[in-house]
C-alpha cells in the first residue's frame, strides 16, 4: 500500500470514528432529555405550546 492510500485510509477510518462517536452521543442526549421532560411532565410542569383549558383562561384574562 502506498504513502497515499494508507493517508486516504486512515482520513477515511477517522472520519468513520468521528461520525458514529456524534451519532452516539445525539441519541444517548435524546435519550436524556425524553426522561427529563416525562419527569417534568410528571410533575406537571407543562409547555408554553400545551393548548390546554387552563391556558385558554390565562390567555384571556390577560388580553383584557
Amino acid at each position: 500500500m502506498s504513502a497515499h492510500a494508507l493517508y486516504v485510509t486512515a482520513a477515511y477510518a477517522i472520519t468513520a470514528i468521528v461520525l458514529a462517536g456524534l451519532i452516539g452521543w445525539i441519541l444517548v442526549d435524546q435519550r436524556g432529555r425524553k426522561r427529563d421532560l416525562a419527569e417534568l411532565e410528571a410533575a406537571g410542569v407543562r409547555r408554553r405550546s400545551d393548548k390546554g383549558a387552563g391556558d385558554k383562561s390565562v390567555r384571556e384574562k390577560g388580553a383584557k
